[in-house]
């Protein structure tokens, strides 16, 4: 008797146990995803929700804290649907960050001429990386929270125990200075595109609520990089009423590479890991996000990752590594058309965001050159998780790259020192590898 009411019990627990979890959401398999940045706690977003044990594993000390308090750009030119619209609908809310919205910006050309791209939409939205409450950063932490996600932070965790390989750049193809101060200017973008200020790549400047970033992105190595950033300084100061007050100054790194597989054994890079990210001008963060999204909804048997990658995120990266080689070898003669053409185009169609729709078409011409980039741009390595890529090294300085700064480039360079020996922080050293 007493067997048999044991065994009663058990088949009632089991009873118990299977209502429990075959009711719709509940999912007991574990997911570990490496990384905290916006890709991994994307997909740790959406897996927490629909009921999966998910743990993500940080080795830093907080979502963000690669970064420094820096603003950067979501662009919403690589998709007829606004990105906060995709967002909504993937069930990321948009709300739990600061975001500022523009429509407008100062494009100035190599020959100085400043002209006006504009859209009667958003053309792109401006947003701080860092730990601050506000920051994107901290927003998706709070939805992986709020989902039920398990967040580690400086944890050191083996890419093989993981599914979800969302890491950071390992390597360098390109560098950003920049520095952070004060303003009473107001809200504000420019555009620079300009070969000795930001060798192969672009400058900008953007204040939102009182503080500024002037940034110069360098796409050749150089020596002594931090002059580029003063000179960039010296040309902006001449340029704008600043009244300009120093915080700090902040760098940061970009690896560019196409890997041949997006799953490999078993594991799904995104974001940066998986080299998802813009070659013509360093746009990540909609890719990032997008990747961390599909790999999710892959575990969730909704498709197959690598095919959807490759549908959705893969031609606009090609169509970028292409723009990226033309970019390389025209300089500032080539960056004049480009600011030329885009002013025509938006005459034409009374609007400057279809031309960066246009740009990002893998048309006819951009098809044919790809065979050409791969050979010429991009070299093929393995890495140490055994996959193979074709990656974009951090090019040599060019003959054109030696210039002595100006006296205001010196002079910021001094007061920049006597600000640092105040408290000043800075977040990188004056070479290539912040």
């Amino acid at each position: 008797m007493v067997i048999h009411r044991i065994s009663w019990l058990e088949c009632l627990d089991e009873r118990i146990f299977e209502a429990e979890t075959s009711y719709p959401g509940y999912v007991s398999e574990r997911i570990d995803i490496l990384g905290a940045g916006l890709s991994g706690l994307s997909a740790a977003t959406i897996l927490a929700r629909e009921g999966y044990d998910v743990h993500v594993h940080e080795i830093r000390k907080d979502s963000g804290a690669r970064f420094d308090g820096d603003f950067q750009g979501i662009e919403n030119w690589t998709s007829d649907v606004d990105f906060f619209d995709e967002m909504r609908e993937w069930g990321l809310d948009p709300d739990e960050f600061k975001s500022n919205p523009f429509s407008i910006i100062d494009l100035i050309h190599p020959d100085n001429e400043i002209t006006n791209p504009k859209t009667e939409g958003v053309a792109f939205r401006v947003v701080e990386r860092g730990t601050d409450p506000h920051c994107i950063d901290q927003g998706f932490k709070r939805m992986a929270i709020s989902s039920g996600a398990k967040i580690h932070y400086k944890s050191k965790k083996d890419p093989s125990e993981c599914q979800i390989i969302a890491a950071g750049p390992k390597e360098s193809s390109a560098v950003a200075f920049g520095e952070i101060f004060h303003t009473d200017h107001p809200n504000h973008v420019s555009f620079q595109l300009n070969d000795k200020l930001a060798p192969g790549a672009y400058s900008y400047l953007i204040i939102i609520d009182g503080i500024g970033l002037i940034c110069t992105c360098l796409w050749r190595k150089q020596k002594k990089s931090g002059r580029y950033l003063n000179e960039t300084i010296a040309w902006y100061e001449n340029h704008y009423k600043l009244n300009r007050k120093p915080i700090k100054r902040v760098g940061g790194r970009g690896d560019f590479s196409l890997p041949d597989r997006y799953i490999h054994e078993g594991r799904y890079y995104v974001g940066e890991a998986g080299g998802l990210q813009d070659f013509m001008w360093g746009f990540g963060m909609r890719y990032a996000i997008t990747s961390g999204i599909l790999a999710a909804k892959s575990i969730m048997n909704e498709f197959d990752y690598e095919k959807e990658v490759r549908i959705r995120l893969i031609p606009l990266v090609r169509v970028s590594a292409i723009n990226r080689f033309l970019m390389n070898r025209f300089g500032d003669r080539g960056f004049k058309l480009v600011a030329k053409y885009w002013m025509r185009h938006q005459k034409r169609r009374g609007d400057g965001l279809p031309f960066m729709k246009w740009i990002y078409q893998p048309g006819i011409f951009r098809r044919a050159l790809w065979p050409i980039v791969k050979i010429g741009m991009l070299r093929r390595k393995k890495l140490t998780d055994g996959r193979m890529v074709s990656r974009m090294p951090f090019r040599q300085a060019l003959a054109r790259d030696s210039w002595e700064e100006s006296p205001r480039a010196k002079e910021i360079r001094e007061e920049w020192k006597t600000i640092q020996r105040g408290g000043a922080v800075v977040s990188f050293s004056e070479t290539d590898s912040p």
